[in-house]
């Protein structure tokens, strides 16, 4: 079990997306870097940021910043610990959860919405990795 959140944790992240042959070739041709905010709720204290280098269906890089701010990205998905927690989980859909407004995404949604099953496997690659939460 990996706890969530860690560096552990986006780094186990990285190793699978990069193993996942599905996100590879639906996120070929896409340039773009990520923001993941996690805001602080129950078990959380503090803000926490994974930033994630994406570049033609592969993480370069991925980091747990120490410094929320730390660094800028052309696309964010922020919400609450619980909300990531329970898509991490499995126990909400991603969609409807941005739909809904537990999670926002910033950055330009007529190019994520161009790369949907890029998109759905970040997602389901998350929730594949045996996650300990706080």
């Amino acid at each position: 079990m990996v706890l969530f959140p860690s560096q552990e944790w986006i780094d186990r992240f990285q190793d699978e997306l990069n193993r996942n042959a599905v996100y590879e070739e639906a996120a070929r041709t896409w340039e773009g870097d990520f923001l993941f905010l996690v805001q602080p709720e129950g078990a959380l204290s503090q803000p926490v940021e994974f930033y994630l280098d994406l570049f033609h269906g592969k993480c370069r890089e991925a980091l747990m910043l120490d410094t929320p701010g730390a660094r800028t990205a052309a696309y964010s998905l922020e919400g609450p610990y619980g909300q990531w927690r329970k898509l991490i989980a499995r126990e909400i859909e991603p969609i409807k959860a941005v739909l809904g407004g537990s999670l926002r995404i910033k950055g330009n949604t007529l190019k994520i919405m161009r790369y949907t099953t890029a998109a759905k496997e970040l997602v389901r690659t998350a929730t594949e990795i045996p996650t300990e939460f706080l």
